[in-house]
C-alpha cells in the first residue's frame, strides 16, 4: 500500500458538474449526510487509488453527493426504495446536463444497489467504490486496510459527530413512512428494530402462499394451507 501526498486527499472534482452537485447536496441534505457523503467520496476515491483502478472522479463523485438524497423528503418516493429514489434524482440531474446514457446508468447502478451486498462489487469501478466507500464510513469495513493518516486528514475536516447515533435515526427517518419497500433488503432490519409489530415477510411463506398453483395431488393442498397459516 502506498501513502498519497496528504495535499491531495480532500480533493474533489473541480467541475462544473461537480460544483452544482454538491450545490444539491448542500441546499438539501443535513450537516451529518452532507460529511457523510463527502466522505464516501473521499474514501472510495482513495479506496480505487490504492487498488490501481481506473474510474471516472466526476462520476463517482455525483453518486456519492446524491448515494443518500433518497432519504430526504423532497425526494422521497411513497413506494420505491430510497436508494431507487436518489438514483433517480442523480439521472434526473445528469440529464439535465446532457451527459451520456451510459454514464448516467453507471451513476444509477451505483447508488440503487449502494446498500446491496455482494453485488457491487464486481461491477464497474464507479459502482464498486462507492459501495466500498460507504462500507468504510457506515460500518467501518476496510477500515484496517485504509491509510490512518489519510482518513484522520478525511475525518477532520468533513467530521463524525454523534455520526453513529444520528445516522441510524436520519437513516431509519428516510423509509419510515414506506417500511413495505425495504423487503429484501438491510434496510428491513433497521424498520423491524424501530416500528413496533413489524415483520418483514418471510420469504418462505411468500413462495408457499403464491397463487400460482402446483401440479400436485390434493394431499398436498392442506401442506400449503398449513404453511400459509403460519405466514
Amino acid at each position: 500500500m502506498t501513502t498519497p501526498n496528504l495535499a491531495h486527499v480532500l480533493v474533489i472534482p473541480d467541475s462544473l458538474l461537480a460544483k452544482e452537485a454538491t450545490d444539491v447536496l448542500r441546499e438539501h441534505s443535513t450537516d451529518l449526510l452532507f460529511n457523510h457523503s463527502i466522505r464516501v467520496y473521499l474514501f472510495a476515491a482513495e479506496q480505487g487509488r490504492q487498488r490501481n483502478l481506473r474510474f471516472d472522479h466526476e462520476l463517482l463523485y455525483v453518486a456519492a453527493a446524491f448515494h443518500d438524497l433518497g432519504l430526504i423528503k423532497k425526494f422521497s418516493s411513497p413506494d420505491e426504495r430510497f436508494e431507487v429514489d436518489g438514483a433517480n434524482a442523480a439521472q434526473q440531474f445528469l440529464r439535465a446536463h446532457s451527459i451520456a446514457d451510459d454514464q448516467v446508468q453507471a451513476v444509477w447502478q451505483a447508488i440503487a444497489l449502494h446498500t446491496t451486498p455482494g453485488i457491487p462489487k464486481h461491477m464497474r469501478p464507479e459502482v464498486a467504490l462507492l459501495n466500498s466507500g460507504v462500507l468504510l464510513d457506515v460500518l467501518g469495513m476496510g477500515l484496517d486496510q485504509f491509510p490512518v493518516e489519510v482518513r484522520e486528514e478525511i475525518v477532520a475536516k468533513y467530521p463524525r459527530i454523534n455520526f453513529k447515533e444520528g445516522f441510524i435515526q436520519e437513516y431509519f427517518a428516510g423509509f419510515a413512512h414506506k417500511p413495505e419497500t425495504t423487503y429484501g433488503t438491510v434496510n428491513a432490519s433497521v424498520c423491524e428494530r424501530f416500528i413496533p409489530g413489524f415483520k418483514s415477510p418471510n420469504a418462505c411463506n411468500l413462495i408457499a402462499c403464491s397463487p400460482f398453483p402446483d401440479s400436485h395431488h390434493e394431499a398436498q393442498h392442506h401442506h400449503k394451507d398449513v404453511l400459509c397459516s403460519r405466514s
